[in-house]
């Protein structure tokens, strides 16, 4: 794949996960996270990292399928004209 087709998933994806960490840690606090009914048992800065990371993750899937989505389907197929 392109190196401008990389950027074309990477960048808005990483804007997104920017912005929704900021929404989500806004309302919630990493301390009083649980797991199965136990603290998580890492720091603030693991919580919002491992968040950040996890958000950008599901923003570079749908900006992937966005960019699949809008080929035709000749160029996906491989198919000469």
């Amino acid at each position: 794949m392109r190196f401008q087709s990389w950027m074309w998933i990477l960048w808005p994806a990483f804007l997104l996960a920017c912005v929704v960490e900021l929404l989500v840690f806004a309302l919630v606090d990493p301390g009083d996270l649980h797991w199965h009914g136990e603290p998580i048992g890492l720091s603030r800065q693991a919580v919002y990292t491992a968040g950040f990371f996890a958000f950008w993750l599901l923003a570079i899937g749908s900006s992937a399928l966005t960019l699949l989505l809008t080929r035709p389907a000749r160029e996906l197929n491989n198919l000469e004209d």
